[in-house]
């Protein structure tokens, strides 16, 4: 079942099997923007032992833990029911079936008159332990696309390469390197990240560390053919890592069978075990500089972690050159001069405030 929330110039479709935000709508300059990427299969194409939300691939979901773990890849968020309950008006909110190392689990889609945004949180309701945690958004490139970040101290691919022997992996497994434009290659040569595709045929991953001063995180994936902007913004005191999943027919087995291309998963997350070098570390780089590598849960408290997401009219095809916000206004600028200023709910990202990572006291929600 498919649940649907709507405000003016803006719509979502949220389906609780895995907590899938399948699509987002956003009318801008008289144009109808659908940035999120489904899977092109059936569920009946999903072979039995593939981790189940390989069935329902789309849109964007939470990932917890983010990689491998006993309930299949990226945990029960994805994989598992969550169950829609009541909420105030403007609001979606859902309760997972089933607990994260002891946590409750509660995510909340929220919309506003006129902003291309949808503000998202998931709120860990006690629980023990630390685990890597990431929104698992989905953008189509089916005609390619320049991207641009937030400053980042490296870039760093994972321990091992995705794939080997059923597929092809092009970037240099276990690698770091300061500059995006720059990032060692299998081959012996570079490629460029602030590019998609490139290359043919492949299946990456690579992730973007914060700078430590960067008050607002943003990545801007702009589709210069379709004339839009994807935005995706984080406090970095939260989520201080920027993750790249490349899949443009890197896999030959089923359901892939080559034919699942044009995604760019823009995973924006706390996931140390995710650095094939820097996980390594005693003390990590991430601790080091006073940022999270995993997400801590609370047993007596609340741990609230906040994203937005979004899409704009952008038809001059540039490059954003930088995203900044002041008060209720975020300005996109790219790098010939193109700008736009848009609403955002300045303060609900807890940006620059020391408190916006700890642990807040329990909610006693009635779910």
């Amino acid at each position: 079942m498919t649940h649907s929330l709507a405000a003016r110039g803006i719509r979502i479709d949220f389906t609780p099997r895995g907590g899938v935000l399948r699509r987002i709508e956003v009318t801008d300059d008289g144009a109808i923007i659908a940035p999120l990427h489904h899977a092109p299969w059936t569920p009946e194409e999903v072979p039995a032992d593939a981790p189940p939300h390989q069935a329902w691939l789309a849109g964007d979901f939470l990932a917890a833990p983010f990689g491998a773990d006993a309930d299949g890849l990226h945990g029960l968020p994805a994989n598992g029911d969550w169950a829609v309950v009541p909420a105030t008006p403007g609001t979606l909110r859902a309760v997972l079936q089933g607990a994260v190392q002891g946590a409750t689990v509660v995510k909340e889609l929220a919309l506003q008159d006129d902003h291309p945004f949808v503000y998202q949180r998931h709120l860990f309701i006690g629980g023990a332990g630390a685990l890597p945690v990431a929104n698992h958004a989905m953008v189509a490139l089916p005609n390619g696309g320049r991207l641009s970040f937030s400053r980042k101290r490296w870039w760093e691919t994972l321990a091992e390469p995705l794939e080997t022997t059923r597929g092809r992996s092009c970037l240099a497994y276990p690698r770091r390197a300061e500059d995006a434009a720059d990032f060692p290659a299998a081959d012996g040569g570079t490629v460029n990240l602030h590019r998609y595709p490139w290359g043919e045929a492949h299946e990456d991953f690579v992730a973007g560390v914060e700078d430590p001063a960067s008050r607002l995180g943003w990545t801007a994936v702009v589709r210069p053919s379709e004339g839009d902007l994807f935005l995706s913004l984080r406090n970095p005191a939260q989520l201080p890592m920027t993750m790249l999943w490349h899949s443009d027919g890197g896999r030959d087995y089923a359901p892939w069978n080559g034919r699942h291309k044009g995604c760019l998963g823009v995973e924006e997350g706390a996931a140390l075990p995710m650095l094939g070098l820097s996980s390594r570390e005693v003390p990590d780089p991430l601790a080091a500089a006073g940022q999270p590598g995993q997400l801590v849960l609370e047993p007596q408290g609340t741990v609230d972690i906040r994203h937005v997401i979004g899409a704009i009219r952008w038809p001059s095809g540039q490059s954003v050159a930088g995203v900044m916000l002041e008060g209720d206004v975020l300005t996109v600028t790219g790098d010939w001069g193109a700008e736009r200023k848009l609403p955002l709910r300045g303060g609900w990202l807890g940006l620059g405030a020391s408190e916006a990572a700890k642990p807040k006291p329990r909610i006693d929600w009635d779910l």
